[in-house]
C-alpha cells in the first residue's frame, strides 16, 4: 500500500526525471545537467499515475511512487519505457479519471480520445495515435471545454466547436486544419466565453477571436496582433 504524499515531478529538456518531496514551486535553485533545462514541473502524489505521450503517438504510464528521488539529477526516461531515439515527449501530465483528451498530429489530423482507455502499464506503451512515416503526434491536450483552437506554423489560427471532433479509441482522426506549407503547431480545447490564453499568457476575448471561428478543415487566418511568436498556446 503506497502512502499518499505530495511530490513534485521533473522533467528537464533532454528527458531527465525525477521526484522531489512536496509540491514545490518552480525554482532556479533546482540544477540540471549541464546544456539541459526544465521541460516539465507537475505536482502530483506518490497514488498518481503520470502518463506521458509520445511523437510516435504512444502512451506511457509509470507510478509516481516509482519515480527516481531528487537527490541527483534524475534518471534517462528511456530507462523506464522504450520510447526510440528518433521519438520525443510531446506531453506529460498526472492521470484524472474520466478526462478526455484531444489529440493532434504535424499533418493537421486530430480526434478526441479517452484517458482512461489510454493508460499504459508496460514499457511497450500503448499506441493510440497512428502517424504515418514523416508525421509526428504534436500536441496533446485536455478536452475540457466547448471550442477548439489550431495553429499553424504558419501562424494561421482557426477555432471551431469541439462537437465537429470524433471521440476515437484510436486511429488517425480526421483533418482539423488544412496547410498549404509546414503543419500543426499547437491545438488547445477552451471554453469560448472566457478567451484563449496564448504562449505569453495573454488572453484574447471572444470579441478578438470572432472572425478566427469557423468550421473544422478550413486554413484560418493569421494571429491577431500581439499574439506570441512562440507556435504555442498558453
Amino acid at each position: 500500500m503506497v502512502e499518499k504524499e505530495p511530490i513534485t515531478v521533473i522533467c528537464s529538456d533532454k528527458l531527465w526525471l525525477r521526484s522531489m518531496k512536496g509540491h514545490l514551486e518552480e525554482s532556479d535553485s533546482v540544477k540540471y545537467r549541464e546544456g539541459d533545462k526544465r521541460r516539465f514541473w507537475l505536482h502530483a502524489e506518490t497514488t498518481d499515475k503520470l502518463m506521458m505521450f509520445s511523437s510516435d503517438g504512444r502512451f506511457f504510464t509509470l507510478d509516481c511512487a516509482k519515480l527516481p528521488g531528487g537527490r541527483g539529477l534524475g534518471e534517462a526516461i528511456r530507462s523506464f519505457i522504450e520510447l526510440p531515439p528518433e521519438s520525443d515527449i510531446v506531453a506529460m501530465f498526472v492521470h484524472k479519471e474520466g478526462r478526455k483528451l484531444l489529440l493532434a498530429a504535424h499533418s493537421g489530423h486530430g480526434f478526441v480520445t479517452s484517458e482512461d482507455d489510454a493508460l499504459a502499464m508496460t514499457r511497450a506503451g500503448k499506441r493510440v495515435m497512428n502517424v504515418p512515416a514523416g508525421v509526428e503526434a504534436a500536441a496533446c491536450a485536455f478536452a475540457e471545454g466547448d471550442s477548439v483552437a489550431v495553429l499553424g506554423e504558419n501562424r494561421k489560427l482557426l477555432v471551431f466547436s469541439l462537437t465537429e471532433v470524433p471521440e476515437l479509441a484510436k486511429g488517425r482522426g480526421v483533418i482539423l486544419q488544412r496547410y498549404k506549407d509546414g503543419g500543426l503547431s499547437d491545438a488547445r480545447v477552451f471554453v469560448w466565453k472566457d478567451g484563449l490564453r496564448d504562449a505569453n499568457g495573454r488572453t484574447f476575448d471572444p470579441a478578438e477571436l470572432k472572425e478566427y471561428r469557423g468550421a473544422r478543415a478550413q486554413a484560418g487566418r493569421v494571429v491577431p496582433r500581439g499574439f506570441s511568436k512562440a507556435h504555442k498556446f498558453g
